[in-house]
Parts: structure tokens; sequence; C-alpha cells
């Protein structure tokens, strides 16, 4: 699968000039790894296209030029590009009220590890969730987490012979499911398998 590296990173200044149509190109991109899990859930998959427009828009955010702050962004970033047997997704838990957001971030402790993927035929995998830190304490769950479903051999042949997907969130405030996942985000997927 293709990994970032320094080497593959614009300059600020050719990103400067390119970002517009690049941000274009990934927004479209999105919308074929974007799914709606209930009313309030968003997966985002995530690829190297995306992980690299994140990389690049905190470079130049951050006005980042320095070799060792290239690095820290690679470190950062990269752990979220798919390595050929695992889908990358992050959660987004969006409520637009903030005292109604807080007050279900209290409920939905623990949400972040009953995500599921399902290839049809095969058992649920749930999600490996914020492996890079904790992003939940005694009171409330963060609206942001990182996850990983790792699939085994059968689920990818499964998958090369025209297996549909699901995705579900199965926790005892919030449930819901999209089975099968529309084509176009299932082609997308697949490609991320090796």
């Amino acid at each position: 699968m293709p990994q970032i590296t320094r080497d593959s990173l614009l300059s600020l200044e050719a990103y400067a000039r390119q970002r517009d149509d690049f941000r274009k190109r990934v927004i479209a991109h999105k919308k074929h790894r974007s799914v709606q899990v209930g009313r309030n859930i968003t997966l985002i998959f995530e690829d190297e296209l995306t992980v690299r427009y994140q990389i690049q828009e905190m470079l130049r955010i951050e006005r980042t030029f320095e070799e060792a702050g290239i690095g820290d962004e690679l470190d950062a970033y990269s752990p979220l590009v798919p390595d050929g047997s695992n889908w990358k997704a992050t959660m987004m838990i969006e409520y637009p009220d903030p005292q109604e957001r807080q007050q279900w971030l209290a409920r939905l402790i623990g949400i972040e590890d009953r995500v599921w993927v399902q290839v049809a035929g095969q058992p649920r995998v749930f999600a490996v969730a914020d492996e890079d830190l904790d992003r939940e304490n005694d009171v409330k769950t963060s609206s942001v987490h990182f996850l990983r479903f790792e699939l085994s051999d059968p689920m990818k042949q499964a998958l090369r012979e025209g297996a549909d997907i699901g995705v579900g969130v199965d926790h005892s405030e919030y449930s819901a499911s999209v089975s099968p996942l529309p084509a176009d985000i299932r082609a997308s997927l697949c490609e991320d398998l090796s």
C-alpha cells in the first residue's frame, strides 16, 4: 500500500499553488469514503490521499518547513493510512447544539469500542480505538475517535468475490447500522486491501 514519506510531500510553496485543486479532489474523494451511521455518527474511512491532505494542511497552518516538524506530522498521521489488511476510520460524534452534545458525550462513554464492520457471511469486526491516546474519561467520551478494523484473509477473499459490507454501532445508548454500503463506498474500501 502507498505510504507517505517526507519526499512525497509538497513544499509549502508548491502546496499553496495546488491547494484549491487538491482540496476539491479530496472533498470529492471523501464522498466515496464517508458513512453516516444513524443521525449523529459519521465514519470517514481514511486512506493515503485523505491523510496526505491532512498532513499538508497541518504543515500549511503551522508554517512548518523544518525536517523535525515535518517528521512529527508524519509520525502523528501516517498510522491512519491502512496497511492492506485493515480499514482505518475517523469517527465523529455530531450534535450541533453544544449542550446536547455535552449530554450525549457523557452517555456515550465506550462507544468507540462498539463500532463494527461486517463482510457478508463473516463475523463482525469491532474497532480497535484510539491507539495513539485515550480520548475518554470517567465523565465523557470525545467527539472524535480514530478506529482500526482488522480483516482476516477469508474476509478479504469474500470481498474479492463480491461480498457486501455493513457498518454499525452497537452501544446501549446508540444503535444504528448501514447494510449494505453503497457500491461506490464498497469499491473505494476494497481498494485499501492487498
